[in-house]
């Protein structure tokens, strides 16, 4: 009997490529392939990339220069958004033979059955405009928490993003499947989901599955809110998390549900970007600072001990120490938990590479290391407002140093000494 063939997946970037990699993994191990470690020897390497900075294009690289110096003759495979909006370039990298674009990476073993070490790399991309199609994606087994991906693509055109290059445009699951998804995997499990998508608030827009409900008010049910309250009541499923929602998406009833319900928990991820309402308007988002601060105040509100996570971005062209001034002070007010701060770094084909003048990289990186400055204060007192409180806690299965981890309902992260009986199991917690 021959040998499996063996595959190992590296994922740069987010939550959704994480759901797409792990479906990715299953779709190989269902045509014979024996998944590895990707520090291992592997017939196949698979690279799931990210755009959205230039440290990922060049991890890229620097993960198949490895690659090509551990297996020289293994097969190495790129997709993800740095594949789509880049094939061409990837092609050329030393040691790539396939570059799989956002239409072809879930027809991955197909690709795999025709493709020989030696020969020159291979290109199965189009443009993006003809990608219309959904695939479902969740992780499995890589993780206690598991990502349910529900929607693609992204019709917002900010200024600074390539996102709606790289995966096209919005479009989504219908709720039924989504249901399906999640009662599968509550069957085999899994304690807590994280719903991921691009733009996830405009759950609801399909392309490719328009004529299944010509009923126009049943294609207006299919949004958001009624994946929440579709969600809610599968039992098995303790936890659900919503990655990260537009602010001018996460409306009044979708807080109000998720303040009243036990499976959704008290924890946001709302982008901002900036704290400054001129840089909003060069960054061609959909909102005001005015509105956000109103999110925030009705998530304090209805839920005081809420976790509320933010994206920053620092140095944006145009961004003067006055628009930071802005930002930082705007921030500092919030009774928010946490920032993602992220630095400016051009991408090719936006739009914010035609303002000026260009913030200095000197003065990004100063900026950066202010807003984690803040994040880490933020983080210090909501966990300290928390002590002495008996909080919820969903242990994870990896262990660390003779240590495992957890997150509380509200996104307290907890370490304690390793305890196999409490892997993927909720346990009461004092603070």
């Amino acid at each position: 009997m021959a040998e499996k063939r063996t595959v190992a997946f590296h994922t740069l970037g987010c939550k959704l490529n994480f759901s797409e990699t792990s479906t990715l993994s299953r779709l190989l191990e269902q045509d014979g392939f024996e998944k590895k470690g990707f520090d291992d020897l592997a017939d196949v390497y698979v690279i799931n990339t990210c755009s959205v900075t230039d440290n990922a294009d060049k991890e890229c690289r620097q993960l198949v220069r490895r690659i090509q110096r551990k297996a020289p003759e293994s097969l190495v495979v790129i997709t993800g958004c740095y594949a789509q909006l880049k094939p061409k370039e990837i092609a050329e990298i030393p040691g790539v033979d396939l570059v799989l674009g956002a239409a072809e990476k879930f027809n991955i073993t197909q690709h795999l059955r025709e493709l020989t070490k030696g020969d020159p790399a291979r290109i199965c991309s189009c443009d993006i405009e003809e990608v219309s199609g959904f695939n479902a994606s969740y992780s499995l087994h890589d993780r206690t928490r598991t990502f349910l991906k529900v929607q693609d693509g992204c019709d917002y055109n900010c200024s600074f993003c390539t996102i709606p290059m790289a995966r096209g445009k919005s479009r989504s699951d219908t709720i039924s499947n989504v249901v399906r998804n999640a009662k599968e995997l509550a069957a085999g499990g899994v304690k807590e989901i994280v719903l991921t998508g691009v733009n996830l608030g405009d759950f609801g827009k399909r392309q490719s599955n328009e004529e299944e409900a010509p009923d126009t008010s049943k294609r207006l049910a299919e949004n958001f809110f009624g994946l929440v309250k579709a969600l809610d009541p599968i039992e098995g499923i303790e936890r659900y998390r919503i990655s990260s929602i537009e602010p001018n998406l996460l409306t009044n009833e979708i807080i109000e549900f998720v303040a009243n319900s036990d499976r959704f928990m008290p924890h946001f991820h709302i982008p901002l970007q900036s704290g400054s309402n001129r840089i909003l308007g060069l960054m061609r988002r959909r909102y005001k600072r005015e509105l956000y601060a109103e999110r925030v105040a009705l998530i304090k509100t209805l839920m005081p001990h809420c976790a509320i996570g933010v994206d920053v971005i620092v140095g944006f062209p145009g961004e003067t120490e006055a628009d930071f001034k802005d930002t930082f002070d705007f921030l500092h007010g919030l009774d928010i938990s946490y920032l993602h701060v992220f630095t400016y770094s051009e991408r090719d084909n936006t739009k914010a590479l035609e303002i000026q003048p260009v913030v200095p990289m000197q003065q990004r990186h100063e900026r950066n290391k202010s807003l984690r400055n803040l994040s880490w204060m933020k983080m210090q007192y909501f966990t300290q407002l928390h002590s002495g409180h008996t909080r919820k806690v969903l242990f994870e299965s990896h262990a660390k140093n003779g240590m495992m981890e957890g997150y509380t309902d509200n996104y307290i992260k907890i370490t304690t000494p390793h305890r196999p009986e409490w892997i993927n199991q909720v346990i009461d917690w004092q603070l």
